[in-house]
């Protein structure tokens, strides 16, 4: 009986401090879209090599560390919502209609105007 209860303390101990250990060192993995990237996601979409679960998986994430980058992809959430044609993708490799793939076109120039200005004033 005593042999019962050593190893059961043992146990009991062991198993506690792995517990505490998983529960002290987990942490919330973060995803944090960043400028580059929604770039070359726009660049995707524009070239017609983009998949819509792609554009959802961006997209459809909030970005809460940069307010500019938030609006930019309210904005692009808001294009998919009016001008998307996700239906269309397999027959023409679009993933939206010409003046949506225009709206974009003018949020990746804007984009691309903010980095280079970050760039050239980082330097």
């Amino acid at each position: 009986m005593a042999i019962y209860l050593l190893t059961f303390i043992v146990c009991l101990t062991i198993s506690s401090f792995m517990v505490v250990a998983l529960v002290l060192t987990r942490r919330t993995s973060r995803y944090r879209t960043d400028p580059e990237q929604l770039l070359s996601l726009i660049d995707s979409a524009l070239a017609c090599t983009l998949s819509e679960n792609e554009w959802n998986a961006v997209i459809g994430y909030p970005i809460r560390h940069d307010p500019y980058l938030e609006s930019l992809r309210r904005r692009c959430q808001a294009i998919m919502d009016n001008h998307g044609q996700p239906w269309l993708v397999e027959r023409n490799g679009r993933l939206f209609s010409t003046q949506g793939m225009s709206e974009l076109e003018a949020i990746r120039v804007h984009l691309n105007a903010r980095l280079t200005l970050r760039r050239s004033n980082a330097t």
